[in-house]
Parts: C-alpha cells; sequence; structure tokens
C-alpha cells in the first residue's frame, strides 16, 4: 500500500489528525492574511479545534459536531476562519469514509452546509454566489472524495473476498482430487497387489505344512518368505485404510512415524533379514537412536531397509555390508556401504525401480543432503538428517552405479 492510501487508511486516523494540526499551526505561524499576526480569539479557535480533533479522533460524527460549533463561533468573532474552516471540512471527511451506510452523512453534510451559510446572511448578491461556490468547496469536495474512498475501500476488500474464495475453491477441488487418486491407488492395493501377496503367503504357507522332510535351512527360509509377506500383508491393509479414511487413521501419520523407543529393535529386524538373505551386516548403531522424534526415526528405518534391499540385489547375497548410525549434535548420520563382492543370484529381476527417488525425496523433505556412489568396486548411500529442517536442500543427483559386466542395472528396489 502507498503512502496516499495509508494516509486514508482508517487504521491511521491519528496520523492524519497529527498532520492537519500541524499544518493550521503552519498556517497561524507563516500563512495568515496580508502578514497579520493572529489575534489572541483566533489562537484559541484553533488550539481549540486542534485539540477537539486530536481527543475525538475515533468519534467522527461527534468531532464534526464540534468543529462545526468553534467554525460558528468563528464566524461571529473573527474574519479569518480558515483553520476552522479546514476542520470542518476535514471532518466531515472523515465522517463520510467512516459512518456506517445511512443518513448520518447527509445529515452531517447538511450541518455544515448550515453553518457556512450564516457566513453569507446578509451579503449582497455577488457575496452570496462566491459564498455558493464557496460551499460547494467545503461540503460538496469532502463528501464525494469520502465516497470516492469508501467505494475504493469495498472494492479492494470484495477483490480480497473473491480471492479468499477462489482459493478455497481451488484448494477443494485440490482435496477432492487426491481424494480420487488415494481411492484408485486403495482399490489398485487392495484388488491386485494385496491378492498377489496373500496368494503367495498361502502358497509357501501350504508348502511348509506339505513339504515335512525338508532341509532345516530349507524350512527357515520358508518361515523368513512367510513372515515377511505377512507383515507386508499387515503393512498393506494398514496402507489401504488410511488411502480410504485418512482420518480415521490420524492422516498420513500413520505411514510416516514410529515410537522411538521401537526403533533399534525394527533396526534390528532389517539386519537380520538381511543376514537370512545371505548379506554379512556389520552393523555400528548409536544407543541415542532410541531417542529420535518419530518421524526422522521412520526415517532411518526405511533408508536402512532399502538400502538393505539394495545389498542383496547388487553387490549380492554374500556381500559384506556396513551400517552406521549415529547422533552428533542432535543430527543423524546414516551410512551403508558394501564392497560389492557377493555376486548376484540367479533370477535375480533387472533393476528399474524408483529406490533411489524414494530414498532421495524422504531425505529432502527432512532437509538432509543424499549422496549415492560408487567407492572402488563397491557402493555407498550416506546421508545426515539435520536436527531441524532447513529450509530447501540441495541435493546431490547420484551417479548411475559401475555394476560388473553381467550384473543387473544398480536402481535400488
Amino acid at each position: 500500500m502507498g503512502w496516499a492510501g495509508r494516509l486514508f487508511d482508517t487504521r491511521d486516523t491519528l496520523v492524519r489528525t497529527l498532520l492537519l494540526d500541524l499544518s493550521g499551526v503552519g498556517y497561524l505561524l507563516f500563512g495568515t492574511q496580508a502578514g497579520r499576526e493572529p489575534t489572541v480569539t483566533q489562537w484559541i479557535l484553533a488550539v481549540a479545534a486542534f485539540a477537539v480533533a486530536l481527543v475525538l479522533h475515533r468519534r467522527p460524527v461527534v468531532n464534526l459536531v464540534a468543529q462545526a460549533a468553534l467554525l460558528a463561533v468563528a464566524i461571529c468573532l473573527i474574519d479569518d476562519i480558515m483553520i476552522n474552516q479546514v476542520g470542518a471540512s476535514w471532518a466531515l471527511l472523515e465522517v463520510t469514509m467512516r459512518a456506517r451506510p445511512g443518513p448520518t452523512i447527509w445529515l452531517s453534510a447538511a450541518l455544515l452546509a448550515m453553518v457556512d451559510l450564516t457566513d453569507s446572511i446578509g451579503d449582497p448578491p455577488g457575496r452570496i454566489a462566491s459564498g455558493v461556490v464557496g460551499l460547494a468547496l467545503e461540503v460538496g469536495v469532502p463528501v464525494l472524495l469520502g465516497l470516492v474512498i469508501r467505494t475504493n475501500r469495498a472494492l479492494s476488500l470484495q477483490a480480497v473476498e473473491r480471492a479468499v474464495a477462489e482459493q478455497r475453491r481451488r484448494e477443494s477441488e485440490s482435496r477432492a482430487t487426491r481424494a480420487d487418486e488415494r481411492s484408485a491407488i486403495a482399490r489398485e492395493l487392495h484388488d491386485v497387489v494385496a491378492h498377489h501377496v496373500a496368494s503367495m503367503v498361502l502358497r509357501v504357507g501350504v508348502a511348509r505344512h506339505v513339504l515335512t522332510d525338508l532341509d532345516p535351512r530349507v524350512g527357515e527360509v520358508f518361515d523368513d518368505v512367510h513372515g515377511t509377506g505377512t507383515a507386508a500383508l499387515a503393512e498393506l491393509r494398514q496402507l489401504v485404510a488410511v488411502l480410504r479414511n485418512p482420518n480415521g487413521v490420524r492422516g498420513d501419520a500413520a505411514l510416516t512415524a514410529i515410537e522411538p523407543s521401537a526403533l533399534p529393535a525394527a533396526i534390528g529386524a532389517a539386519i537380520d533379514r538381511a543376514r537370512q538373505a545371505g548379506v554379512t551386516v556389520e552393523a555400528d548403531l548409536d544407543p541415542a537412536i532410541g531417542s529420535l522424534d518419530a518421524v526422522r526415526g521412520m526415517a532411518v528405518l526405511r533408508l536402512t531397509q532399502e538400502a538393505l534391499t539394495n545389498v542383496a540385489r547388487h553387490a549380492g547375497t554374500s556381500a559384506l555390508a556396513r551400517l552406521v548410525v549415529a547422533v552428533r549434535d542432535g543430527a543423524v548420520h546414516w551410512e551403508v556401504a558394501d564392497d560389492g563382492r557377493g555376486g548376484v543370484p540367479a533370477g535375480m529381476p533387472a533393476g528399474g525401480g524408483h529406490g533411489i527417488t524414494g530414498m532421495r525425496e524422504r531425505v529432502e523433505v527432512l532437509g538432509g543432503r543424499l549422496e549415492a556412489g560408487p567407492t572402488g568396486t563397491g557402493w555407498r548411500v550416506r546421508t545426515v538428517l539435520p536436527a531441524v529442517a532447513v529450509g530447501t536442500p540441495v541435493l546431490s543427483v547420484p551417479r548411475e552405479r559401475e555394476a560388473p559386466a553381467g550384473s543387473p542395472a544398480p536402481e535400488l528396489a
């Protein structure tokens, strides 16, 4: 808003009044008629007008009545009534700008016009015509200017209200679109993904029940696959419930948070699962991770699961992986590195997933920086999750993994 807009803002009435009073003082000191000094009566009436304007700046109608009364007294007692005329006209402007819609504005204008006309009683016709012109300036201009300011203010408020209504409409449409998308995703998860996972879990359970003379090591694999599938089904059910009714499960919080005290055990389970797949995992876990906040704790868990899965998939099930999770000065330092010497197992599907993208997005949300790239024959992924999210982080774009000849493309699952 420019200085002119601020000058006529209803919140700055006192500023306007002070400027008007200072202008009046300047007129009395330097601008009186023909260099004549202001009389004592003129000073008294002027100071009274200044004081009334300051005291009643929040009550425009009462201020107008008082200024009109002072103008009537000035007409009777002094020749130079400029100060009181301007004070009364300005009071009428304030009434026009700020009074509630109704007859108040026109009654105020009529009152000031009657007081001004008393100055023309008994004057010759030429002076009366001049008084009518002066009346148009003293009464008409403040009313017109006040009405223009009121209209512009009303138009501005209407524009703001329309903008707010349009914003709410867009947000409502966006929420409806997201709800449709969530419903479609939930339907696909329930009808396709969950169905196939349930079918695999069922078949593994049947095989484990029928094949009673299995090698114990094969039995452990069956048990692990069955347990992993059952856990995946539980998480899928939770995901479908959140997608169908986000308010019923506190929004997405159930998918993005974990109890801090449960984090070490959850990471330990991910390590055990990788070891059962054949990967040698050396873990260096800071005990302080048990006191992390829920959101960063979930991020550490998901990053660990993704990275260890990637090791088994691309470095091989006989690879050596090292996991480091440390908390220093409130920041979480996380790293997974492998030696790339395991050899990829037969039947492992080729790359093409979105693991690195998902890890990058998860780290970006928390204000961290993700680094991923080759280290000699192996591969390393690491990040630092700050104690407090800081703006929009600058993230490194990972290079494609330099996989050995004949091995799948180095994408995360």
